[in-house]
């Protein structure tokens, strides 16, 4: 588990980090989101006890990092992808990773395997592709077999095949009952990857829902198109109820689909589409941030 306490983090007069809370479960892949400068490298870099909050507290497994018994073979980060040394084949950096980290060299095969990087491995780092350090580097966070997994933009570099692959391999870590915080701008894909959302924006938290229920945080909750538009527009506004029109017979309604579908059976609507729209996360995202991109 990750627990992020009223986080506060300043750099000379600018805020980074403002008052932050929120937690991160076992078993679960969370995507920890914002536009670029909302924080969130400086709050993945305070719950690896890499910078000191100025306020509040972070916590992995119940404990500060720094306090943690093991704390390679606990938790697992990829923060950049450019620390290995670029002479050095992939394996031997791993090799002097587990060394230093009194991991079993036996271990560094078997994250070669996970990651799939055998054919590279034995490559100096310095003609490995972005797509191919990303893996090395995630090779890098696994190899403690660590319960949690904090990951800054794993994605980044990868092919629409290694994206694919990432996902099933997030995917079986969290089934495993590992807790992975994960931040990406590619949010197509967060979308199909993740369980819970994190969303903050200039130092603060603007959203914590799991993915299924943040589709219905915005826009109309019913989209309706009759023959009789105009008359069940008024019914509608009549019960104190938002419409709007767009024309062709459809309406955009603020209510749920059943309190639709009730008023037009008690009035003798005929419809002939009644249903639940849902944002996907981008409109969910840009709505909650103000428009801003990641």
């Amino acid at each position: 588990m990750i627990e992020v306490e009223n986080l506060t983090k300043r750099f000379g007069a600018t805020i980074a980090v403002d008052d932050l809370s929120f937690s991160v479960s076992p078993g679960t892949v969370t995507g920890f989101l914002g536009p670029n400068g909302a924080g969130k490298s400086t709050t993945l870099r305070a719950i690896l006890g890499l910078v000191l909050p100025d306020a509040g507290r972070t916590a992995v497994l119940g404990r500060p990092y720094v306090e943690l018994d093991d704390p390679y073979g606990r938790v697992g980060a990829i923060l950049e992808t450019g620390e290995a040394h670029p002479g050095r084949s992939g394996l031997n950096h791993l090799r002097v990773l587990a060394t230093a980290a009194g991991v079993d060299r036996s271990r560094v095969s078997e994250v070669v395997d996970l990651v799939e990087m055998r054919e590279y491995a034995r490559r100096r780092v310095k003609t490995y592709s972005l797509g191919m350090r990303q893996r090395l580097a995630l090779a890098a966070a696994l190899l403690g077999d660590p319960e949690v997994l904090v990951l800054d933009e794993p994605a980044n570099g990868l092919d629409p095949q290694g994206i694919r692959w990432l996902r099933d391999l997030l995917r079986s870590l969290a089934d495993e009952g590992r807790t992975v915080l994960v931040s990406s701008h590619v949010l197509a894909e967060v979308a199909q990857t993740v369980d819970d959302v994190v969303i903050i924006h200039k130092g603060r938290l603007v959203q914590q829902a799991k993915m299924g229920e943040l589709g219905a945080m915005t826009g109309p909750a019913a989209l309706v198109r009759t023959p009789d538009a105009e008359r069940f527009a008024a019914i509608l506004r009549q019960a104190g109820i938002e419409v709007g029109s767009s024309g062709d017979g459809k309406l955009t309604v603020g209510a749920a689909t059943e309190q639709v579908g009730e008023l037009a059976a008690a009035n003798g609507i005929v419809l002939h589409e009644l249903t639940a729209p849902r944002a996907t996360l981008e409109e969910v995202f840009l709505e909650l941030t103000g428009g801003e991109e990641l």
